[in-house]
C-alpha cells in the first residue's frame, strides 16, 4: 500500500471515529427518534453531507454503536473479577469506569435501545445479547466475598447490587445537571451505599 493510500485510510478511520463519538453522545441523550443526522454532524463539527459519506443512515450508525456498547459493557463487567485489589476496590474501579463519559454514554445508549420506539432490528438483536442477569451472576460472588471480609454491609447481594446500579444509572442521567465528571469525583461517597 502506498503512503498516500495509508494516510487517506487513516484519515477516513479518524473521521469515522469522530462521527461515532458525536453520534454516541447525541443518541445517548436524545434516543434514535429524537436524533437527526444534522445533530450528529453539528456535534462532530462536520457537514451533514460528509456524515452521509461515512454512514448511510442514522439507523446504521445507531446499530453500530449499540453493538459497540454491548461489547464494551460485557467486557467491563467480565474484567471486574480480574481487577487488582479487594472486592471494595474492584467495585470502586467499576463505579469510576461506569461514570466515565464514554462508558456512561454507552450505558445510556443501551438503555435507549432497550426502551425506545423505532429501534432497528439489528440493534434489537445486539441488545438481546446484553442480559443484566449475566452481570449479576458475575458480580454477586465478588460482593459476597466483600461481605465475608466485612467490606460490604449485610443484605441479600442481588437486592443490594440492584439498588446500587439503580443509583449509578440515575446519576448517569443527572450528569448533565451536575457537570462533567462530577460523580466520578464522588465515587467514595457512592460506594458507601454498599458498605
Amino acid at each position: 500500500m502506498s503512503q498516500t493510500n495509508h494516510t487517506t485510510e487513516s484519515k477516513n478511520d479518524e473521521r469515522r471515529e469522530q462521527i461515532k463519538k458525536a453520534a454516541l453522545k447525541v443518541f445517548a441523550s436524545k434516543g434514535i427518534a429524537g436524533t437527526k443526522i444534522s445533530m450528529i454532524a453539528a456535534e462532530a463539527q462536520i457537514s451533514q453531507g460528509l456524515t452521509y459519506r461515512y454512514f448511510q443512515s442514522k439507523e446504521e450508525l445507531f446499530t453500530l454503536l449499540v453493538q459497540d456498547a454491548v461489547e464494551e459493557a460485557q467486557t467491563s463487567i467480565r474484567n471486574v473479577p480480574i481487577l487488582p485489589g479487594t472486592p471494595l476496590e474492584q467495585f470502586k474501579a467499576l463505579t469510576w469506569s461506569m461514570l466515565d463519559d464514554t462508558n456512561k454514554h454507552y450505558f445510556l445508549l443501551i438503555q435507549q435501545a432497550q426502551t425506545a420506539e423505532g429501534v432497528p432490528e439489528q440493534a434489537k438483536l445486539a441488545i438481546s445479547r446484553y442480559r443484566p442477569q449475566d452481570t449479576m451472576d458475575l458480580l454477586v460472588p465478588i460482593f459476597e466475598k466483600g461481605q465475608e471480609l466485612g467490606e460490604f454491609g449485610e443484605g441479600e447481594p442481588r437486592q443490594m447490587l440492584f439498588l446500587y446500579f439503580s443509583v449509578v444509572t440515575g446519576l448517569m442521567i443527572q450528569e448533565t445537571h451536575a457537570g462533567k465528571g462530577y460523580w466520578q469525583r464522588e465515587v467514595n461517597r457512592l460506594i458507601k451505599l454498599l458498605t
